[in-house]
């Protein structure tokens, strides 16, 4: 797996797939037992301290010391990572995450969408060129969630290189330039999301019909055509999203077959459905 510099990477996997596993291992957190892992060429074991200081980790629990305050919580994370006191940069980034109100406020006095703020505030004290966001909005309202993809998208802009893991598939198909799927400790691809959503998207064309009690004829059978819910409903799955010629033929051959079309409508699969099919293994 090779990440670009600058682009914001979505990791993508069930429960127990590998993904924190493979975050910890480049944040140094845990040792592979085989390979190397390279942060900006800086090997992770033998070059430990400088891989380290590149990433700024923002992890799934919360990781805090509930009694100390929030301005010392970054002033103690920056100095960890070698870097030297910058009280203009800590209060802007307080002030990114609406978080300067808070600043002499003891943690364990904070809401948990502020904690969760305070940890992407402590990730990026000492100004890493790498963010990992692990799960970073698993708990937090739709207003915060918004708002932190406003943050990551600022981030993006300045330079700063973004692997993000999630289970809110709209949070890849909204923020992601490419997607991993990993399931059982396996990457089962690496692709660009827009390529990945043309390539293994399917599109439906639902048809609304004046409802008959016959079966299905076996011409439509044959393109793909079913019923859906009711018999009013027909319904016709296809996965070249390029051609819609393919469309009007397959609408001809429902008319020709005696139905009358009252209304139609399609739609694109979602990065979801895709995900869903690639670790159910229907699709290889």
């Amino acid at each position: 797996l090779n990440i670009k510099e600058g682009e914001i990477f979505a990791l993508l996997g069930p429960n127990g797939a590998g993904k924190t596993t493979l975050i910890s291992s480049i944040c140094g957190i845990a040792k592979q037992t085989k390979g190397t892992i390279q942060v900006n060429g800086l090997d992770t074991i033998s070059q430990y301290k400088k891989a380290r200081a590149e990433i700024g980790l923002v992890p799934q629990e919360l990781t805090l010391d509930t009694f100390e305050t929030v301005w010392n919580t970054l002033i103690f994370s920056r100095g960890l990572n070698g870097k030297a006191y910058d009280k203009t940069y800590l209060t802007s980034l307080l002030q990114e995450l609406s978080l300067e109100d808070k600043k002499n406020q003891k943690i364990f006095s904070l809401s948990g969408g502020m904690k969760r703020r305070l940890l992407i505030a402590k990730a990026l004290s000492h100004q890493p060129s790498i963010l990992f966001l692990d799960e970073p909005t698993a708990g937090v309202d739709v207003s915060l969630r918004k708002t932190l993809w406003k943050l990551i998208r600022k981030l993006k802009e300045s330079g700063v290189t973004i692997i993000l893991t999630t289970h809110y598939i709209q949070e890849a198909e909204e923020m992601a330039d490419r997607v991993g799927i990993i399931n059982h400790g396996k990457l089962l691809l690496v692709e660009n999301k827009k390529a990945l959503m043309k390539k293994l998207g399917k599109k439906k064309l639902t048809l609304t019909v004046e409802p008959r009690t016959k079966p299905l004829p076996k011409v439509l059978l044959d393109i793909n055509v079913k019923y859906g819910q009711t018999k009013s409903e027909l319904i016709h799955t296809y996965r070249d999203t390029s051609q819609h010629q393919d469309i009007f033929e397959t609408m001809s051959k429902i008319t020709e077959a005696g139905f009358k079309i009252l209304d139609f409508e399609t739609k694109r699969s979602t990065l979801e459905e895709i995900f869903i099919d690639l670790v159910s293994g229907e699709r290889k």
